[in-house]
């Protein structure tokens, strides 16, 4: 059952990389790389800043800080336990699939754009989702940015869909315990608002 999974992810990897052309491949270098994306973490600190306070908002971004660097951790703890090669760096289908010079190493299970976009993009839209109506806005960037990875031939979709999830779920895990301990830390403000 398993070989039959991971051949079904090699072949859909397969087509979806076959979709791609020379036109848009400059397109998808530039949003998969974190650079690109910084208007929209900027725009999102503005946000955090504009409906939280100086020192409240100093505390989420604080928290989303940490946020990010769990995120790596525990993608590398999960990737450096599975050691599945990237499909760039897999003799079996890199001779199918276009590649890229953009061609990273180390391994492939699961996405850490997937995991680490979609972890703080679901966590800051349960942040701002009562403040910022437009909020949801931001699942274009997990969307687009694990999307990406496929695009270039670096992650099976397997990576990015149990990423995603991962993501969605440490999310709501990390919601949680923020909830706790900004109620604690700021109570007299939320007591205001």
């Amino acid at each position: 059952m398993f070989d039959f999974i991971i051949k079904k992810d090699q072949e859909l990897l397969i087509f979806l990389n076959s979709l791609g052309s020379e036109q848009w491949d400059p397109f998808w270098l530039a949003i998969t790389k974190q650079f690109n994306w910084a208007p929209l973490f900027l725009f999102v600190i503005i946000l955090i800043f504009k409906f939280f306070g100086l020192k409240r908002g100093g505390f989420v971004i604080l928290s989303l800080i940490v946020l990010v660097a769990f995120s790596d951790q525990f993608v590398n703890l999960i990737k450096n336990s599975v050691e599945r090669l990237r499909p760039n760096n897999n003799p079996e289908i890199n001779h199918i699939i276009r590649t890229f010079t953009y061609s990273p190493g180390g391994f492939s299970f699961v996405s850490g754009h997937a995991t680490t976009s979609t972890f703080f993009s679901v966590f800051v839209i349960l942040l701002l989702k009562d403040k910022f109506k437009y909020i949801y806005f931001i699942l274009i960037f997990p969307l687009f940015f694990a999307y990406s990875r496929m695009y270039l031939g670096v992650h099976f979709p397997l990576d990015i869909t149990l990423g995603t999830l991962i993501g969605f779920t440490l999310a709501n895990l990390y919601y949680l315990l923020f909830n706790k301990v900004d109620q604690k830390l700021f109570a007299k403000q939320i007591a205001k608002e």
